[in-house]
């Protein structure tokens, strides 16, 4: 273990506190235990083994909205971590009456409020943003439109952050925009599979019984990494749009067009980066049900369900799909929740070992790219598949 870059110190400001603090205290565990049990001169550092990792810090609202960030405790030395989900609607303020939903822009505001604050005064500033703010205009149409993320990665840069994670992007080239700048993409593919085989002891991961599906060929890259990870068979449905016209920004889509094998009596899982409305999955749903496929389940990072839940309600209802997997790296409502066909990945744990390993300069190769935990996972469930087949 090489020597700690200071003293941890996590900072929250969205909806996600709940979360951040949950990272707290598995960093508090996983440090315990390390105190406890290991042999090194580190370990000893101030500040290395904290009860609690948060920040103590208040963000206030003038009554014109305006806000600023004040901090509660000294960040000297720190090597603090923000931790911020732009996503999160839940939090709201009233002005003349009026109620004010926090949007991303709010919360991206408040983030730089936050790094001006502790830059210049901690050792070093890192962000864990899960969901990239404005990750979705990564590249210019036309030269009369805004390129907000690289605007937004280069504003960070400038401020002086020094490490930037992301989680699963729309699109890893946006990192060319800082090519100076530390930023790591991680894959939440690790904990979604192994939510899913805890969950459905039906999934089996067999290419004769399971195959993996890009409900549209933006999302192939993503959909060929689950296939390749787990040895299953691919298919992808190609949307044939009519470039003539525009019907709000986009090109409408004439048909869908499905390219793979055979899917009758197959389980099928449905690799997309987001479910936005979820019209995308659930119309490559129900068409592979009309196609005589078995279960169906739908998985993606990031659930943000924008035209609610209903559709999925008589989706899983009428048997479409079997279930949503989505981590809770961005803020679920409690009725989403409470849903049957919904399952939370838990990203915590996960997110507190890369706070971990970057707080003394460990190698973050094998930790983000997941494929030999995934082919370990893989192997411990081809030992049990044998098992029980012995027990038959």
């Amino acid at each position: 273990m090489n020597e700690p870059f200071g003293p941890i110190g996590i900072i929250s400001h969205t909806a996600n506190e709940e979360f951040a603090r949950e990272v707290s205290n598995i960093l508090f565990e996983k440090r315990k235990k390390r105190v406890l049990t290991e042999a090194n001169p580190f370990i000893n550092s101030p500040g290395y083994h904290r009860s609690d990792y948060m920040m103590g810090s208040d963000l206030i609202r003038f009554q014109t909205l305006e806000g600023k960030f004040e901090l509660n405790e000294s960040v000297r030395g720190h090597d603090i971590y923000v931790i911020t989900d732009v996503l999160s609607h839940n939090l709201t303020l009233s002005m003349q009456g009026h109620d004010h939903v926090i949007s991303p822009d709010d919360h991206y505001r408040d983030l730089i409020r936050i790094i001006s604050t502790c830059v210049g005064k901690a050792r070093r500033v890192s962000v864990v943003m899960p969901f990239a703010y404005e990750g979705r205009r990564e590249k210019r149409e036309t030269n009369h439109e805004s390129m907000d993320c690289a605007d937004m990665l280069r504003q960070l840069y400038d401020l002086g952050v020094s490490n930037l994670i992301i989680f699963d992007p729309h699109d890893e080239r946006i990192a060319n925009a800082v090519p100076l700048m530390g930023i790591d993409f991680p894959r939440s593919a690790y904990k979604i599979i192994s939510t899913l085989l805890n969950a459905f002891d039906s999934v089996r991961i067999d290419k004769d019984r399971t195959m993996v599906v890009s409900p549209d060929e933006s999302g192939v890259n993503r959909a060929i990494f689950y296939s390749s990870m787990l040895n299953l068979p691919l298919g992808i449905f190609y949307r044939d749009r009519d470039y003539t016209v525009k019907v709000d920004g986009v090109h409408p889509v004439k048909d869908y067009r499905f390219l793979g094998d055979d899917v009758e009596g197959k389980d099928i899982l449905i690799i997309d980066d987001m479910i936005n409305s979820g019209d995308t999955m659930l119309r490559t749903s129900a068409k592979l049900k009309d196609k005589g496929a078995r279960d169906i389940f739908c998985l993606a990072p990031y659930g943000l369900f924008t035209d609610g839940l209903e559709v999925f309600d008589r989706a899983y209802e009428d048997g479409t799909i079997k279930a949503v997997l989505c981590t809770n790296l961005i803020y679920r409502t409690p009725e989403l929740l409470s849903r049957p066909w919904y399952r939370d990945v838990n990203m915590t744990p996960y997110v507190a070992r890369i706070i971990d390993g970057l707080n003394v300069d460990e190698s973050m190769y094998d930790l983000i790219h997941s494929t030999s935990r995934i082919q370990d996972l893989l192997g411990q469930v081809r030992i049990g598949d044998l098992l029980d087949g012995f027990d038959d």
